[in-house]
Protein backbone atom coordinates (compact mmCIF):
# COMPACT_ATOMS: atom_id res chain seq x y z
CA UNK A 1 0.00 0.00 0.00
CA UNK A 2 1.21 3.18 -0.95
CA UNK A 3 -0.13 6.72 -0.15
CA UNK A 4 0.62 9.87 -2.05
CA UNK A 5 -1.04 12.85 -3.10
CA UNK A 6 -2.28 13.27 -7.12
CA UNK A 7 -3.02 16.38 -8.34
CA UNK A 8 -3.87 17.85 -4.81
CA UNK A 9 -6.10 15.19 -3.53
CA UNK A 10 -4.69 12.22 -1.10
CA UNK A 11 -4.61 9.12 -2.58
CA UNK A 12 -3.91 5.35 -1.06
CA UNK A 13 -2.98 3.19 -3.93
CA UNK A 14 -2.76 -0.92 -3.21
CA UNK A 15 -0.33 -2.32 -5.57
CA UNK A 16 2.77 -3.75 -6.02
CA UNK A 17 6.07 -1.02 -4.76
CA UNK A 18 7.45 -1.95 -8.07
CA UNK A 19 4.88 -1.01 -10.40
CA UNK A 20 5.74 2.16 -12.51
CA UNK A 21 4.07 5.20 -11.08
CA UNK A 22 2.45 6.00 -14.80
CA UNK A 23 0.83 2.65 -14.91
CA UNK A 24 -1.01 3.13 -11.53
CA UNK A 25 -1.62 6.48 -12.76
CA UNK A 26 -3.14 5.22 -16.10
CA UNK A 27 -4.46 2.03 -14.67
CA UNK A 28 -5.38 2.32 -11.31
CA UNK A 29 -6.23 6.06 -10.87
CA UNK A 30 -7.85 6.50 -14.42
CA UNK A 31 -5.73 9.63 -14.74
CA UNK A 32 -4.88 9.65 -18.76
CA UNK A 33 -2.71 12.47 -19.29
CA UNK A 34 1.12 10.81 -18.53
CA UNK A 35 1.31 8.97 -21.87
CA UNK A 36 3.17 5.55 -22.53
CA UNK A 37 5.74 6.49 -25.54
CA UNK A 38 8.59 4.41 -25.05
CA UNK A 39 9.18 3.03 -21.25
CA UNK A 40 12.54 3.59 -21.16
CA UNK A 41 12.36 7.53 -20.23
CA UNK A 42 13.77 9.13 -23.24
CA UNK A 43 10.26 10.64 -25.06
CA UNK A 44 9.16 12.77 -21.89
CA UNK A 45 5.52 11.81 -23.22
CA UNK A 46 4.79 10.48 -19.42
CA UNK A 47 6.13 12.84 -17.83
CA UNK A 48 5.01 14.31 -14.64
CA UNK A 49 5.96 16.47 -10.97
CA UNK A 50 6.84 14.72 -8.57
CA UNK A 51 7.30 17.19 -5.32
CA UNK A 52 7.79 19.57 -8.56
CA UNK A 53 10.64 18.32 -10.39
CA UNK A 54 9.79 16.73 -13.79
CA UNK A 55 10.62 13.31 -14.06
CA UNK A 56 9.52 10.24 -16.30
CA UNK A 57 6.62 7.84 -14.90
CA UNK A 58 7.37 5.40 -16.80
CA UNK A 59 10.50 3.99 -15.31
CA UNK A 60 9.29 5.56 -11.44
CA UNK A 61 8.53 2.76 -9.39
CA UNK A 62 5.31 4.11 -6.72
CA UNK A 63 7.49 3.07 -4.05
CA UNK A 64 9.96 5.35 -4.87
CA UNK A 65 6.68 7.87 -4.41
CA UNK A 66 5.01 7.39 -0.97
CA UNK A 67 4.20 10.43 0.37
CA UNK A 68 5.18 12.32 -2.75
CA UNK A 69 3.14 15.12 -4.35
CA UNK A 70 2.49 14.25 -7.88
CA UNK A 71 1.05 16.44 -10.41
CA UNK A 72 0.01 15.41 -13.63
CA UNK A 73 -1.44 17.79 -16.96
CA UNK A 74 -4.99 17.16 -15.32
CA UNK A 75 -3.55 19.10 -11.90
CA UNK A 76 -2.11 21.97 -13.50
CA UNK A 77 -5.49 23.75 -14.12
CA UNK A 78 -5.77 26.84 -11.73
CA UNK A 79 -9.39 26.74 -8.95
CA UNK A 80 -12.49 27.09 -11.29
CA UNK A 81 -10.95 25.19 -14.05
CA UNK A 82 -8.89 27.97 -15.65
CA UNK A 83 -6.02 26.77 -17.36
CA UNK A 84 -2.47 27.30 -16.26
CA UNK A 85 0.02 29.91 -17.98
CA UNK A 86 1.57 27.43 -19.77
CA UNK A 87 -1.93 25.24 -20.45
CA UNK A 88 -2.64 28.45 -22.17
CA UNK A 89 0.23 29.15 -24.24
CA UNK A 90 -0.29 26.23 -25.93
CA UNK A 91 -3.68 26.72 -27.18
CA UNK A 92 -2.77 30.56 -28.42
CA UNK A 93 0.63 29.20 -30.39
CA UNK A 94 -1.60 26.08 -31.63
CA UNK A 95 1.07 23.89 -30.32
CA UNK A 96 -0.58 20.36 -30.74
CA UNK A 97 -0.51 18.36 -33.83
CA UNK A 98 -1.96 15.19 -32.69
CA UNK A 99 -1.70 16.06 -29.08
CA UNK A 100 -0.08 12.94 -27.92
CA UNK A 101 3.12 13.74 -26.65
CA UNK A 102 1.72 17.34 -25.28
CA UNK A 103 0.96 16.33 -21.85
CA UNK A 104 5.30 15.96 -21.33
CA UNK A 105 6.25 19.01 -22.59
CA UNK A 106 3.51 20.90 -20.92
CA UNK A 107 4.86 19.32 -17.45
CA UNK A 108 8.18 20.19 -18.39
CA UNK A 109 8.38 23.15 -19.33
CA UNK A 110 6.11 24.35 -16.17
CA UNK A 111 9.44 22.81 -14.23
CA UNK A 112 11.41 25.03 -16.70
CA UNK A 113 9.87 28.21 -16.29
CA UNK A 114 9.56 27.09 -12.11
CA UNK A 115 13.46 27.11 -12.15
CA UNK A 116 14.07 29.74 -15.06
CA UNK A 117 11.96 32.52 -15.37
CA UNK A 118 13.14 33.78 -18.83
CA UNK A 119 15.14 30.59 -20.26
CA UNK A 120 17.11 31.24 -23.53
CA UNK A 121 16.62 29.30 -26.13
CA UNK A 122 19.42 26.96 -25.54
CA UNK A 123 18.63 26.58 -21.88
CA UNK A 124 14.84 25.86 -23.63
CA UNK A 125 17.09 22.97 -25.51
CA UNK A 126 18.49 21.56 -22.69
CA UNK A 127 15.74 21.34 -20.69
CA UNK A 128 13.14 20.06 -22.98
CA UNK A 129 14.51 16.75 -24.17
CA UNK A 130 11.01 15.39 -25.19
CA UNK A 131 10.35 13.90 -28.64
CA UNK A 132 6.71 15.35 -30.87
CA UNK A 133 6.64 12.76 -33.64
CA UNK A 134 4.70 15.77 -35.59
CA UNK A 135 7.65 18.41 -35.20
CA UNK A 136 5.99 21.03 -33.46
CA UNK A 137 9.18 22.31 -32.31
CA UNK A 138 8.30 26.09 -33.47
CA UNK A 139 5.49 26.17 -32.11
CA UNK A 140 6.73 24.91 -28.85
CA UNK A 141 9.28 27.01 -28.42
CA UNK A 142 7.10 30.18 -29.19
CA UNK A 143 4.49 28.53 -26.30
CA UNK A 144 7.57 28.23 -23.77
CA UNK A 145 8.67 32.08 -24.66
CA UNK A 146 4.81 33.39 -24.20
CA UNK A 147 4.17 31.52 -21.12
CA UNK A 148 7.36 33.13 -19.73
CA UNK A 149 6.38 36.75 -21.04
CA UNK A 150 3.22 36.42 -19.16
CA UNK A 151 4.32 35.30 -16.22
CA UNK A 152 7.02 38.04 -15.75
CA UNK A 153 4.21 40.34 -16.30
CA UNK A 154 2.32 39.45 -12.66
Amino acid sequence: MVELIINGTQVTVETDAGKPLLWVLREDLEVLGPKYGCGIAQCGACRVLINGESAPSCVTPIGSVAGASVVTVEGLAQQGGMLSVVQQAWIDEQVPQCGFCQPGFIIATTALLEATSQPTDAEIDEAITNICRCGTYPRIRRAIHRAAAILAER
